[in-house]
């Protein structure tokens, strides 16, 4: 199997899922296309959008003490909670946030999906995942999270794709050498590119590292604050 790690998934927090999910469908244009029973388990409640092959979702906690409403507290509503990538071994990068002594948070198994969630107090910014779907090498092939045929549900009156997330930190080029090394790519110019996607880092005015933004493809809107987070597009 040829090696490929993709920006596949950028996952937000809200108090009122309903609320933020109808805000993004109706600022975006995307339909929702699965609810994952997975999660309660965590206790939370979601909903994805595709958005091309690429993915946004809302997480809402259902129970006090949860992770995600951790994050809500300590943001205020504000910033991205998970940057998630496709990949064709998740074992790998596990193994080498390991050696660089990175905590993994999380490990999901369900039939023969893998997740590997690394813990954001190492990592800075957000928690980062790598996943990997069986038939996943294709990106409109499957993909666990989304559920079955989400296919169906892409829109592209506005927007396309996922062309990248934004990352705002006091160190910008301390912390993509950080992520660089996780995810085994190059920094250029403040820039990690996947082989869809990319990871961005901004000089930031607060004294931690946040996912401040997503950058879509297509013809949305020129800037939004949808879920806590700077929305933008591009053409092209």
């Amino acid at each position: 199997m040829a090696r490929y790690l993709r920006l596949r998934q950028v996952c937000l927090v809200a108090a009122d899922l309903g609320a933020e999910a109808a805000h993004i469908a109706k600022a975006l244009k995307v339909s929702e296309c699965h609810r994952d029973t997975n999660v309660a388990k965590y206790g939370l409640e979601n909903v994805l959008f595709p958005v091309g092959s690429g993915f946004l979702e809302i997480v809402s906690p259902t129970r006090p003490g949860t992770a995600a409403g951790r994050f809500l507290e300590r943001h205020g509503g504000r910033h991205g909670y998970m940057v998630i990538m496709d990949c064709d071994d998740p074992e790998r990068y596990r193994q080498r946030a390991e050696s660089l002594g990175i905590r993994v948070a999380n490990v999901i198994r369900h039939d023969n999906y893998l997740g590997i969630q690394l813990h954001p107090k190492d990592t800075g910014a957000a928690m980062l995942e790598f996943n990997h779907t069986p038939g996943g090498e294709d990106p409109m092939g499957d993909y666990a999270p989304a559920g079955p045929n989400w296919q169906r549900s892409i829109r592209k009156e506005l927007v396309k794709g996922l062309r990248a997330v934004e990352i705002e930190c006091p160190e910008p080029d301390a912390l993509a050498a950080r992520w660089s090394e996780i995810l085994d790519r190059p920094v250029v110019n403040r820039r990690i590119a996947l082989d869809s996607g990319a990871i961005e880092f901004l000089p930031g005015t607060g004294n931690e590292a946040v996912l401040a933004g997503v950058v879509l493809e297509g013809s949305g809107p020129a800037t939004a604050d949808l879920c806590g987070v700077r929305f933008r597009s591009v053409d092209g």
